[in-house]
């Protein structure tokens, strides 16, 4: 399915910048990239915009519930991509704004869960399913407080967090206007409706006045 291309070319180009940002050394292989030191910063326009590299061992936003619920998040991401992709495949030919943002999501959530699965054990830094997220894409922004949480930067992401979120939004859109259309069909299908009943109530007052010898004649009985 070519929707899938989308959720493919997701997950790679997340990768492919997280191991740039972390770098990777296997000498079996001949691939050493150097990567930037934890919570390095490269300045790109400026405060505004810089890669900063730091490491997520919770869920979005650095929400960190402890090592126990780790493992459960693993297996929820992992559910969650199995059931989508299921979704994906059944319903091939659903309309391309519910499979593009569900195949956005899948990307993002596989790409996030490569880190959690398995860069603990190619890194030698914890087991499997006990990876932390690489995150990089460092903005400026307003000040916000979320979940106890203050920010005085937008809280650090990288492109499978983005891929989510458009994701989402594109869903929350789609299903706006799906409401929309129900809403629509249900007023055309009401006013159609009365049209008809309207209709009919002309019709039978014009049959009366027609044949007035049967309005009387079931007067008479």
């Amino acid at each position: 399915m070519k929707i899938f291309y989308v959720t493919f070319f997701i997950v790679l180009l997340d990768q492919i910048t997280k191991i740039l940002v972390k770098g990777i050394h296997i000498p079996s292989l001949g691939i050493e990239i150097k990567g930037m030191q934890l919570y390095d910063s490269i300045s790109v326009l400026g405060d505004f915009f810089r890669i900063t590299y730091i490491e997520n061992p919770g869920m979005a936003f650095g929400i960190d519930f402890g090592e126990s619920a780790k493992f459960y998040l693993t297996l929820f991401s992992l559910i969650a991509s199995v059931v989508i992709t299921v979704y994906l495949i059944k319903h091939k030919d659903e309309k391309l704004s519910l499979r593009l943002p569900l195949a956005l999501i899948l990307g993002g959530a596989i790409g996030n869960l490569i880190d959690r699965m398995f860069y603990g054990v190619i890194y030698n830094e914890a087991p499997l399913f006990y990876g932390k997220v690489v995150d990089f894409i460092d903005f400026d922004f307003f000040n916000i407080t979320l979940f106890g949480y203050t920010y005085d930067r937008w809280p650090i992401f990288n492109i499978a967090d983005m891929s989510v979120s458009i994701g989402v939004i594109i869903l929350i859109l789609f299903h706006r206007e799906k409401q929309e259309e129900k809403t629509e069909e249900t007023s055309q299908t009401t006013e159609l409706e009365m049209n008809q009943n309207l209709d009919n109530s002309m019709s039978e007052i014009v049959e009366v006045e027609n044949n007035p010898q049967t309005s009387g004649e079931q007067e008479k009985v």
